[in-house]
């Protein structure tokens, strides 16, 4: 475990930034970048299948079959559901002891589009459930593994998919470096537009990526409300859709969300507050989200303001200790949900405005919006060109992520112009995702066995 005293630095550094240069670039001296190639298991590596059974045990039990089944369904849904299994094979790689606020979960699935509080659609993190400080190295490399995990899922060829991983890696650290020599406040004000960034590919790449764009434009509550409710003896209600969807059957559990859902707006700004009190509690249900978040308690509220035609849709989702935390500092926060909260403010470029949390005895929940223009990509649908262009961004975005957090001077010195860091990330990519597809081998055979019960979803 990494000692107590590692924290994200918070400004207190009385060196020059010219110093900052030269001590990331004497880093490669005690770490030389080379070095971040490696990946071999430890003789002693625990079972994959113990560790995520492990991780169950605080989760609803009738949902674990779905989460098992869901991570049947490819590798790269394997390495979804499996960041438990990676943080503890992270854990025993070599790293520099730079510190940012991890995502903890920086695969190519948690990045997508969604709305500011202007109105603007952007490109960004959008996961922050094992957000944590830790060492940069762990984020970029299970997005790097995700790369060539996806690449292949999708069936492109080993060079192919080292290509995508250098254009991630390199866009890391180009803009990581564009970053270091930023105002703080311009770091903290930069965001990847969606609309200037998705469509500068081929005209195919545009026509696809602007479907998508005005797909996420359709993801708000005003046009999700005729989808997800129907009009029941004169009342709007939520639709069942067992067991994805379906209303909670124990009033006591029923009570301790509406008891959150008129609670948690103390968390928010006074302002935000106010806003959310012109809204009214119409419906609760229990809902199924994610891959590696299934089985965690997660629920929607339906609220309408004077009338059906202003409705909201909150998520409230549990919070759990990060999978981090077993091999990191504990996190300093009150509880897991402010701790993702806080997170997710201090690394993505603008947050939702309803973004806050409560707690619920034991239990931490996390609140936000359900749909604001939000969409992620199909990555089963993207070519090999398009590929390309959405890990340079993802590069992009987690470089502006690190930059806000951390510090990117000596992050970028470290990084150095040249491709050696690329190159070792092409490696350390392959090598893991060989890994990764022997685990995920392993857990179909467990379901085959019967050794884990996994349902297949329609």
């Amino acid at each position: 475990m990494y000692p107590a005293t590692s924290s994200v630095a918070k400004g207190t550094s009385s060196l020059s930034p010219a110093e900052r240069r030269a001590a990331g670039k004497a880093l490669r001296s005690q770490v030389p970048r080379s070095s971040q190639a490696r990946w071999l298991p430890a003789p002693n590596r625990p079972d994959p299948l113990i560790i995520l059974e492990t991780s169950n045990q605080s989760r609803l039990a009738d949902l674990v079959p779905i989460r098992y089944g869901r991570m049947l369904l490819s590798p790269f849904a394997y390495l979804r559901g499996a960041a438990s299994v990676m943080a503890h094979d992270l854990a025993a790689t070599q790293v520099t002891g730079l510190m940012v606020q991890l995502c903890g979960d920086a695969h190519l699935g948690n990045f997508g589009t969604y709305a500011t509080p202007e109105r603007h659609q952007v490109f960004d993190l959008n996961d922050f459930d094992e957000t944590l400080p830790g060492p940069w190295e762990w984020d970029i490399k299970r997005l790097v593994a995700s790369v060539v995990v996806a690449g292949r899922t999708r069936g492109f060829s080993e060079a192919q998919n080292v290509e995508a991983v250098q254009w991630c890696v390199q866009s890391y650290r180009h803009h990581l470096w564009e970053f270091s020599g930023m105002r703080y406040l311009e770091r903290w004000y930069a965001r990847v537009d969606a609309q200037s960034t998705l469509l500068q590919g081929d005209l195919d790449e545009r026509r696809y990526l602007t479907r998508a764009a005005e797909k996420a434009r359709q993801r708000t509550s005003i046009h999700s409300f005729p989808k997800l409710t129907e009009h029941v003896q004169g009342q709007y209600r939520i639709k069942d859709e067992p067991p994805l969807i379906r209303h909670l059957a124990d009033e006591a559990v029923e009570k301790q969300v509406r008891n959150l859902v008129e609670g948690y707006g103390a968390s928010l700004p006074e302002e935000r507050e106010v806003l959310l009190s012109h809204y009214h509690l119409v419906d609760l249900a229990q809902k199924v989200a994610g891959v590696g978040s299934v089985g965690t308690r997660c629920y929607v509220a339906l609220l309408l303001g004077d009338d059906h035609t202003d409705p909201l849709f909150l998520q409230i989702k549990e919070a759990q200790p990060s999978v981090l935390e077993a091999h990191l500092a504990p996190s300093r926060a009150s509880s897991p949900a402010q701790r993702v909260v806080m997170g997710q403010h201090l690394i993505q470029g603008a947050s939702d405005i309803f973004l806050g949390w409560a707690q619920s005895g034991a239990r931490s929940f996390y609140v936000r919006q359900l749909r604001d223009m939000s969409l992620s990509a199909h990555l089963e649908h993207l070519r090999a060109r398009a590929f390309l262009t959405y890990v340079e961004l993802c590069g992009w975005v987690l470089a502006r992520a690190h930059a806000r957090s951390g510090d990117a001077v000596q992050l970028s010195s470290y990084l150095g112009r040249n491709e050696a860091f690329d190159q070792a990330m092409a490696t350390f990519a392959t090598t893991y995702a060989d890994q990764v597809e022997q685990d995920y081998a392993a857990l179909v055979r467990a379901a085959q066995m019967g050794r884990i019960h996994a349902v297949e979803e329609a």
